[in-house]
Protein backbone atom coordinates (compact mmCIF):
# COMPACT_ATOMS: atom_id res chain seq x y z
CA UNK A 1 0.00 0.00 0.00
CA UNK A 2 3.19 2.11 1.29
CA UNK A 3 4.41 1.57 -2.43
CA UNK A 4 0.92 2.32 -4.41
CA UNK A 5 0.67 5.64 -2.45
CA UNK A 6 4.26 6.43 -3.27
CA UNK A 7 3.71 5.45 -7.29
CA UNK A 8 0.65 8.14 -6.82
CA UNK A 9 2.35 11.08 -5.38
CA UNK A 10 5.36 10.67 -7.91
CA UNK A 11 2.68 10.16 -10.88
CA UNK A 12 1.35 13.77 -10.15
CA UNK A 13 4.57 15.50 -10.89
CA UNK A 14 4.32 17.51 -14.34
CA UNK A 15 6.80 15.68 -16.65
CA UNK A 16 8.96 19.07 -16.75
CA UNK A 17 9.77 18.83 -13.14
CA UNK A 18 10.52 14.82 -13.55
CA UNK A 19 12.87 15.93 -16.60
CA UNK A 20 14.54 18.94 -14.57
CA UNK A 21 15.10 16.57 -11.68
CA UNK A 22 16.46 13.95 -13.85
CA UNK A 23 19.04 16.49 -15.47
CA UNK A 24 20.70 17.11 -11.96
CA UNK A 25 21.61 13.85 -11.73
CA UNK A 26 24.13 11.60 -12.75
CA UNK A 27 24.04 9.52 -15.65
CA UNK A 28 24.03 5.33 -13.50
CA UNK A 29 21.55 7.41 -11.03
CA UNK A 30 19.34 8.91 -13.49
CA UNK A 31 18.55 5.71 -15.64
CA UNK A 32 17.49 4.19 -11.86
CA UNK A 33 14.84 6.64 -12.01
CA UNK A 34 12.99 4.38 -14.01
CA UNK A 35 12.78 1.76 -11.37
CA UNK A 36 10.23 4.85 -9.31
CA UNK A 37 7.26 4.47 -10.70
CA UNK A 38 4.92 3.82 -14.05
CA UNK A 39 5.31 7.84 -14.98
CA UNK A 40 9.01 7.91 -14.80
CA UNK A 41 9.44 4.48 -16.07
CA UNK A 42 7.03 5.94 -19.43
CA UNK A 43 9.44 8.85 -19.75
CA UNK A 44 12.09 6.77 -20.43
CA UNK A 45 10.49 4.34 -22.96
CA UNK A 46 8.72 7.02 -24.81
CA UNK A 47 9.50 5.89 -28.61
CA UNK A 48 9.55 8.28 -31.45
CA UNK A 49 8.41 6.10 -34.47
CA UNK A 50 9.17 7.08 -38.28
CA UNK A 51 8.15 4.87 -41.54
CA UNK A 52 10.76 5.26 -44.30
CA UNK A 53 11.31 3.05 -47.32
CA UNK A 54 15.13 2.89 -47.73
CA UNK A 55 18.79 2.03 -45.99
CA UNK A 56 19.66 5.91 -46.80
CA UNK A 57 16.41 6.90 -44.86
CA UNK A 58 17.27 4.86 -42.06
CA UNK A 59 21.16 6.40 -41.69
CA UNK A 60 19.57 9.93 -41.93
CA UNK A 61 16.69 9.30 -39.44
CA UNK A 62 19.72 7.63 -37.32
CA UNK A 63 21.43 11.08 -37.43
CA UNK A 64 19.07 12.98 -36.77
CA UNK A 65 17.86 11.14 -33.38
CA UNK A 66 20.76 10.93 -32.29
CA UNK A 67 21.88 14.57 -32.64
CA UNK A 68 18.55 15.79 -30.56
CA UNK A 69 20.17 13.58 -27.59
CA UNK A 70 21.34 15.63 -24.98
CA UNK A 71 23.79 13.99 -22.23
CA UNK A 72 22.89 16.45 -20.23
CA UNK A 73 18.99 16.85 -20.70
CA UNK A 74 18.50 13.25 -21.25
CA UNK A 75 14.81 13.20 -21.22
CA UNK A 76 14.89 16.50 -23.22
CA UNK A 77 14.03 14.14 -26.20
CA UNK A 78 12.72 10.66 -27.16
CA UNK A 79 15.51 7.95 -26.67
CA UNK A 80 14.03 5.29 -29.14
CA UNK A 81 13.45 5.53 -32.49
CA UNK A 82 11.60 3.04 -34.45
CA UNK A 83 11.82 2.97 -38.05
CA UNK A 84 9.33 0.90 -39.87
CA UNK A 85 10.52 -0.33 -43.74
CA UNK A 86 7.68 -0.09 -46.27
CA UNK A 87 5.07 -2.73 -46.18
CA UNK A 88 7.94 -5.86 -45.32
CA UNK A 89 7.14 -5.18 -41.11
CA UNK A 90 11.03 -4.89 -41.08
CA UNK A 91 11.65 -2.61 -38.01
CA UNK A 92 14.82 -1.02 -36.85
CA UNK A 93 14.82 -0.45 -33.03
CA UNK A 94 17.07 2.41 -32.17
CA UNK A 95 17.89 3.50 -28.79
CA UNK A 96 20.24 5.96 -27.30
CA UNK A 97 21.88 5.87 -23.50
CA UNK A 98 23.82 7.83 -21.26
CA UNK A 99 27.72 7.02 -21.42
CA UNK A 100 27.56 7.55 -24.93
CA UNK A 101 25.79 4.59 -26.03
CA UNK A 102 23.81 3.46 -29.37
CA UNK A 103 21.85 0.23 -29.51
CA UNK A 104 20.61 -0.70 -33.09
CA UNK A 105 18.58 -3.58 -33.18
CA UNK A 106 16.39 -5.07 -36.56
CA UNK A 107 14.30 -7.36 -36.43
CA UNK A 108 13.07 -9.07 -39.63
CA UNK A 109 10.31 -11.61 -38.28
CA UNK A 110 8.67 -11.68 -41.54
CA UNK A 111 11.43 -12.70 -44.06
CA UNK A 112 10.90 -16.46 -44.82
CA UNK A 113 13.97 -17.07 -46.65
CA UNK A 114 17.43 -15.68 -44.94
CA UNK A 115 19.88 -14.40 -47.07
CA UNK A 116 23.54 -14.52 -46.29
CA UNK A 117 25.87 -11.42 -47.09
CA UNK A 118 29.45 -10.21 -46.41
CA UNK A 119 29.98 -7.20 -44.23
CA UNK A 120 32.81 -4.46 -44.56
CA UNK A 121 33.01 -2.02 -41.59
CA UNK A 122 35.42 0.84 -42.18
CA UNK A 123 35.65 2.58 -38.74
CA UNK A 124 37.50 5.95 -40.37
CA UNK A 125 37.91 8.31 -37.65
CA UNK A 126 38.27 10.85 -40.56
CA UNK A 127 36.22 13.62 -41.77
CA UNK A 128 35.19 12.63 -45.28
CA UNK A 129 33.97 15.19 -47.56
CA UNK A 130 31.57 11.91 -48.96
CA UNK A 131 30.18 11.86 -45.31
CA UNK A 132 29.15 15.43 -44.72
CA UNK A 133 25.39 15.14 -45.33
CA UNK A 134 25.40 12.44 -42.95
CA UNK A 135 26.95 14.47 -40.06
CA UNK A 136 24.57 15.36 -37.15
CA UNK A 137 24.40 18.68 -36.09
CA UNK A 138 26.54 19.89 -33.00
CA UNK A 139 25.18 18.00 -29.89
CA UNK A 140 26.97 16.64 -26.55
CA UNK A 141 26.43 13.36 -27.48
CA UNK A 142 28.72 11.11 -29.63
CA UNK A 143 29.21 7.57 -29.70
CA UNK A 144 31.58 5.70 -28.48
CA UNK A 145 30.21 2.09 -27.77
CA UNK A 146 27.96 0.47 -30.67
CA UNK A 147 25.86 -2.42 -30.33
CA UNK A 148 24.57 -3.83 -33.06
CA UNK A 149 21.52 -6.82 -33.11
CA UNK A 150 20.06 -8.77 -35.58
CA UNK A 151 21.64 -7.52 -38.39
CA UNK A 152 20.82 -9.27 -41.72
CA UNK A 153 21.04 -8.55 -45.38
CA UNK A 154 17.83 -6.07 -44.57
CA UNK A 155 19.77 -2.96 -42.41
CA UNK A 156 23.64 -4.12 -43.11
CA UNK A 157 24.04 -1.02 -45.46
CA UNK A 158 22.32 1.32 -43.40
CA UNK A 159 25.08 0.40 -40.57
CA UNK A 160 28.04 -0.10 -43.11
CA UNK A 161 27.21 3.98 -43.94
CA UNK A 162 26.30 4.91 -40.64
CA UNK A 163 29.63 3.33 -38.66
CA UNK A 164 32.06 5.95 -40.80
CA UNK A 165 30.53 9.05 -39.31
CA UNK A 166 30.89 7.72 -35.82
CA UNK A 167 34.24 9.56 -35.31
CA UNK A 168 34.58 8.58 -31.22
CA UNK A 169 33.68 4.58 -31.72
CA UNK A 170 35.80 2.46 -29.17
CA UNK A 171 33.22 0.05 -28.43
CA UNK A 172 32.21 -1.94 -31.12
CA UNK A 173 29.42 -5.01 -29.89
CA UNK A 174 28.16 -7.28 -32.72
CA UNK A 175 25.33 -10.11 -31.79
CA UNK A 176 23.47 -12.60 -33.23
CA UNK A 177 23.51 -11.41 -36.90
CA UNK A 178 23.00 -14.63 -38.08
CA UNK A 179 22.88 -14.05 -41.93
CA UNK A 180 26.16 -13.12 -41.37
CA UNK A 181 29.19 -15.17 -43.12
CA UNK A 182 31.87 -13.08 -43.38
CA UNK A 183 32.59 -9.86 -41.83
CA UNK A 184 36.36 -7.82 -41.85
CA UNK A 185 36.62 -4.82 -39.92
CA UNK A 186 38.68 -2.11 -40.54
CA UNK A 187 39.67 1.04 -38.26
CA UNK A 188 42.28 3.76 -36.64
CA UNK A 189 43.84 2.69 -33.43
CA UNK A 190 40.39 4.76 -31.54
CA UNK A 191 38.46 1.21 -31.66
CA UNK A 192 39.58 -0.30 -28.27
CA UNK A 193 37.17 -3.30 -27.97
CA UNK A 194 35.61 -5.74 -30.01
CA UNK A 195 32.67 -8.14 -29.26
CA UNK A 196 31.20 -10.99 -31.73
CA UNK A 197 28.39 -13.60 -29.60
CA UNK A 198 26.49 -16.11 -31.56
CA UNK A 199 26.86 -15.02 -35.58
CA UNK A 200 26.15 -18.62 -36.37
CA UNK A 201 26.71 -18.70 -39.81
CA UNK A 202 30.26 -16.68 -39.65
CA UNK A 203 32.91 -18.39 -41.39
CA UNK A 204 35.46 -15.74 -41.79
CA UNK A 205 36.59 -12.69 -39.84
CA UNK A 206 39.17 -10.32 -41.48
CA UNK A 207 40.61 -8.08 -38.96
CA UNK A 208 42.53 -4.50 -39.92
CA UNK A 209 43.11 -2.75 -36.52
CA UNK A 210 46.42 -2.14 -34.51
CA UNK A 211 45.27 -1.06 -30.80
CA UNK A 212 42.65 -3.39 -30.07
CA UNK A 213 42.53 -4.29 -26.37
CA UNK A 214 39.81 -6.40 -25.93
CA UNK A 215 38.23 -8.71 -27.81
CA UNK A 216 35.37 -11.19 -26.73
CA UNK A 217 34.04 -14.02 -28.95
CA UNK A 218 31.10 -16.47 -28.72
CA UNK A 219 30.62 -18.93 -31.81
CA UNK A 220 31.50 -21.30 -34.54
CA UNK A 221 35.35 -20.74 -35.01
CA UNK A 222 35.68 -18.21 -38.06
CA UNK A 223 38.82 -18.45 -40.13
CA UNK A 224 40.56 -15.14 -38.26
CA UNK A 225 43.10 -13.16 -40.08
CA UNK A 226 45.03 -10.22 -38.07
CA UNK A 227 46.10 -7.87 -40.79
CA UNK A 228 48.11 -6.48 -37.75
CA UNK A 229 49.83 -7.02 -34.61
CA UNK A 230 47.56 -6.22 -31.31
CA UNK A 231 48.32 -7.05 -27.83
CA UNK A 232 44.88 -8.14 -25.76
CA UNK A 233 44.48 -7.12 -22.36
CA UNK A 234 41.14 -8.84 -22.34
CA UNK A 235 40.45 -11.64 -24.99
CA UNK A 236 37.53 -14.09 -24.59
CA UNK A 237 37.87 -17.36 -27.09
CA UNK A 238 35.27 -19.33 -26.54
CA UNK A 239 34.68 -21.74 -29.52
CA UNK A 240 33.23 -24.62 -27.86
CA UNK A 241 31.08 -25.34 -31.06
CA UNK A 242 34.04 -25.78 -33.40
CA UNK A 243 35.41 -24.81 -36.66
CA UNK A 244 32.27 -23.19 -38.56
CA UNK A 245 34.49 -23.33 -42.02
CA UNK A 246 35.82 -26.26 -43.89
CA UNK A 247 39.96 -27.04 -44.65
CA UNK A 248 40.50 -26.11 -40.80
CA UNK A 249 44.22 -26.29 -39.68
CA UNK A 250 45.09 -25.67 -36.12
CA UNK A 251 47.94 -23.44 -37.14
CA UNK A 252 45.66 -20.78 -38.54
CA UNK A 253 45.00 -20.14 -35.12
CA UNK A 254 48.94 -18.81 -34.47
CA UNK A 255 48.91 -14.87 -35.59
CA UNK A 256 45.34 -14.90 -33.09
CA UNK A 257 47.82 -16.36 -30.38
CA UNK A 258 50.22 -13.96 -30.12
CA UNK A 259 47.32 -11.41 -29.44
CA UNK A 260 46.75 -13.32 -26.35
CA UNK A 261 50.29 -13.54 -24.83
CA UNK A 262 50.42 -10.73 -22.35
CA UNK A 263 46.63 -10.61 -21.29
CA UNK A 264 45.72 -9.89 -17.87
CA UNK A 265 42.36 -11.57 -18.17
CA UNK A 266 41.39 -14.46 -20.73
CA UNK A 267 38.31 -16.67 -21.19
CA UNK A 268 38.86 -19.69 -22.70
CA UNK A 269 36.63 -23.16 -23.39
CA UNK A 270 38.94 -26.64 -23.34
CA UNK A 271 38.46 -26.92 -26.77
CA UNK A 272 40.10 -23.45 -28.01
CA UNK A 273 42.65 -24.42 -26.01
CA UNK A 274 43.69 -28.19 -26.85
CA UNK A 275 43.11 -27.96 -30.64
CA UNK A 276 44.12 -24.43 -31.14
CA UNK A 277 46.67 -23.41 -28.66
CA UNK A 278 48.47 -26.85 -27.49
CA UNK A 279 49.68 -27.81 -30.56
CA UNK A 280 51.58 -24.61 -31.08
CA UNK A 281 52.96 -23.95 -27.47
CA UNK A 282 54.07 -28.04 -26.19
CA UNK A 283 57.62 -27.43 -28.64
CA UNK A 284 57.85 -24.51 -27.44
CA UNK A 285 56.82 -24.46 -23.53
CA UNK A 286 59.75 -22.73 -21.81
CA UNK A 287 59.74 -19.95 -24.12
CA UNK A 288 55.98 -18.97 -24.33
CA UNK A 289 54.79 -17.68 -20.56
CA UNK A 290 51.18 -16.00 -20.18
CA UNK A 291 53.42 -13.78 -17.82
CA UNK A 292 50.79 -10.99 -17.43
CA UNK A 293 47.73 -13.18 -17.09
CA UNK A 294 45.71 -12.70 -13.95
CA UNK A 295 42.40 -13.80 -14.04
CA UNK A 296 41.29 -17.08 -15.69
CA UNK A 297 38.04 -18.08 -17.24
CA UNK A 298 38.01 -21.88 -17.94
CA UNK A 299 35.02 -23.37 -19.46
CA UNK A 300 35.10 -27.00 -19.72
CA UNK A 301 32.72 -30.17 -20.21
CA UNK A 302 33.39 -32.73 -16.71
CA UNK A 303 31.87 -35.62 -18.84
CA UNK A 304 34.84 -36.24 -20.72
CA UNK A 305 37.51 -38.27 -19.28
CA UNK A 306 41.14 -36.41 -18.68
CA UNK A 307 39.56 -32.73 -18.62
CA UNK A 308 41.38 -31.83 -15.99
CA UNK A 309 45.00 -32.20 -17.77
CA UNK A 310 44.00 -29.79 -20.14
CA UNK A 311 43.58 -27.12 -17.06
CA UNK A 312 46.18 -28.11 -15.18
CA UNK A 313 48.53 -28.11 -18.66
CA UNK A 314 47.20 -24.17 -18.78
CA UNK A 315 47.78 -22.65 -15.78
CA UNK A 316 51.47 -24.17 -15.41
CA UNK A 317 51.90 -21.39 -17.96
CA UNK A 318 50.22 -18.37 -16.11
CA UNK A 319 52.86 -17.78 -12.90
CA UNK A 320 51.29 -14.46 -12.60
CA UNK A 321 47.43 -16.20 -12.18
CA UNK A 322 45.28 -14.94 -9.06
CA UNK A 323 41.61 -15.63 -10.02
CA UNK A 324 40.31 -18.99 -11.09
CA UNK A 325 36.45 -19.36 -12.46
CA UNK A 326 36.05 -23.24 -13.71
CA UNK A 327 32.39 -23.84 -15.23
CA UNK A 328 31.35 -27.36 -15.98
CA UNK A 329 29.14 -27.06 -18.78
CA UNK A 330 28.39 -30.25 -20.43
CA UNK A 331 24.56 -28.92 -21.44
CA UNK A 332 25.85 -26.11 -23.53
CA UNK A 333 29.05 -27.67 -24.36
CA UNK A 334 28.37 -28.34 -28.15
CA UNK A 335 31.55 -29.97 -29.80
CA UNK A 336 31.67 -33.32 -30.00
CA UNK A 337 34.28 -35.63 -28.21
CA UNK A 338 37.56 -35.62 -29.70
CA UNK A 339 40.14 -38.21 -30.16
CA UNK A 340 43.57 -36.36 -30.33
CA UNK A 341 46.38 -37.44 -28.94
CA UNK A 342 47.17 -35.74 -25.54
CA UNK A 343 50.67 -34.76 -24.40
CA UNK A 344 50.79 -33.34 -21.25
CA UNK A 345 53.31 -30.52 -20.48
CA UNK A 346 56.56 -31.26 -18.49
CA UNK A 347 56.76 -27.96 -16.41
CA UNK A 348 56.71 -27.62 -12.54
CA UNK A 349 55.94 -23.79 -12.44
CA UNK A 350 54.42 -22.58 -8.92
CA UNK A 351 51.67 -20.64 -8.67
CA UNK A 352 52.63 -17.88 -5.52
CA UNK A 353 49.74 -15.74 -6.35
CA UNK A 354 46.45 -18.09 -6.90
CA UNK A 355 44.22 -16.29 -4.14
CA UNK A 356 40.46 -17.17 -5.54
CA UNK A 357 39.31 -20.64 -7.38
CA UNK A 358 35.45 -20.51 -7.92
CA UNK A 359 33.55 -23.81 -9.42
CA UNK A 360 30.42 -23.53 -10.77
CA UNK A 361 28.61 -26.33 -12.67
CA UNK A 362 29.55 -28.97 -11.00
CA UNK A 363 27.29 -31.52 -9.79
CA UNK A 364 29.40 -33.58 -7.23
CA UNK A 365 31.89 -32.71 -4.15
CA UNK A 366 34.25 -35.65 -5.57
CA UNK A 367 34.83 -33.83 -9.02
CA UNK A 368 35.56 -30.20 -6.86
CA UNK A 369 37.59 -32.52 -4.68
CA UNK A 370 39.59 -34.14 -7.67
CA UNK A 371 40.30 -30.64 -9.21
CA UNK A 372 41.10 -29.26 -5.61
CA UNK A 373 44.20 -31.65 -5.44
CA UNK A 374 45.47 -31.38 -8.67
CA UNK A 375 45.80 -27.85 -8.14
CA UNK A 376 47.14 -28.16 -4.26
CA UNK A 377 50.35 -29.49 -6.26
CA UNK A 378 50.71 -26.22 -7.69
CA UNK A 379 49.66 -23.55 -5.45
CA UNK A 380 52.20 -21.83 -2.75
CA UNK A 381 49.39 -20.74 -0.89
CA UNK A 382 45.85 -21.71 0.23
CA UNK A 383 43.62 -20.02 -2.36
CA UNK A 384 39.77 -19.71 -0.98
CA UNK A 385 37.16 -21.83 -2.91
CA UNK A 386 33.88 -20.77 -3.65
CA UNK A 387 32.00 -23.64 -4.51
CA UNK A 388 29.09 -24.23 -6.43
CA UNK A 389 28.18 -27.32 -4.35
CA UNK A 390 29.55 -25.46 -0.52
CA UNK A 391 28.95 -21.88 0.11
CA UNK A 392 32.85 -21.72 0.16
CA UNK A 393 36.26 -24.02 1.64
CA UNK A 394 39.76 -24.23 1.46
CA UNK A 395 42.13 -26.54 -0.25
Amino acid sequence: MEKEIEDDLFGKLPNEIICRIISFLPSESALETSLISSMWRGLWNATLAKQITTDDDAADAVFEFVSHFNQHDPLGHPRKLQLHFGKLGDLLLATVSPNNKLRLEFSTENRETPRHFGWHLKLNHQRDQTLISHQPSPSTFFVKFLYLKSVSSFGNEAVSSMIPCFEFLENLKIIECEELQSLHIESSPRLLSLTIFDCQNLKSLHLKTSKLRSFRYRGFLPHIWTEHHFNLADAMLDFRQGPGYGGFKSSDFDPMLLTIKNAQVLTLCKWTFQTLIWPSLLPLQANFIFYKLKELWWIDNWEERFSIDRLISFIKLCPALEQLYVTNGPKSYCMARTALPWKKGNGQTKLAHLKVIKLVGFTTEDDETNLAEHIRDLVRVEPLIISSIKTEKRV
